[in-house]
């Protein structure tokens, strides 16, 4: 199951990046050219080497979930990674970013994290 869960991080991981890069290549894009609109827009957007770049990391983290839902059960292994990836993108929003989260927010976090643990943990074995 150890190496089930590192996987599951690693998808979580991949789907992180992708996000942080598409975010990064975006607002490099708008600082570079604040006028472009419509179909020009998403043209730059979508030929950005950083936007590439992010679908490629979400390509691969895509082929480690195929092996992780051959594994576990999908229930599972869905929670479990969006118990990580809420956590770890309201700490990386903020390192990077410098957007903040409420106290209530950290609250919400920290009971859906709760929640993915006891469905992984306390569930049936079958």
């Amino acid at each position: 199951m150890t190496r089930d869960i590192l996987m599951i991080l690693f998808v979580t991981c991949s789907t992180l990046g992708s996000q942080l890069l598409i975010k990064h290549a975006l607002v490099r894009l708008a600082a570079r050219s604040p006028t472009l609109s419509g179909m020009e827009w998403l043209f730059a957007a979508l030929f950005s080497p950083t936007v590439i770049a992010a679908v490629l990391v979400q390509g691969v983290g895509f082929i480690v979930w195929m092996v992780v839902v051959s594994r576990v059960k999908l229930g599972i292994a869905f929670a479990i990674s969006g118990a990580f990836f809420y956590v770890l993108m309201a700490v990386l929003s903020w390192v990077l970013y410098g957007e903040r989260l409420a106290v209530w927010q950290w609250i919400g976090i920290a009971l859906i994290s709760a929640g993915v643990l006891m469905v992984s943990t306390l569930g049936a074995s079958n």
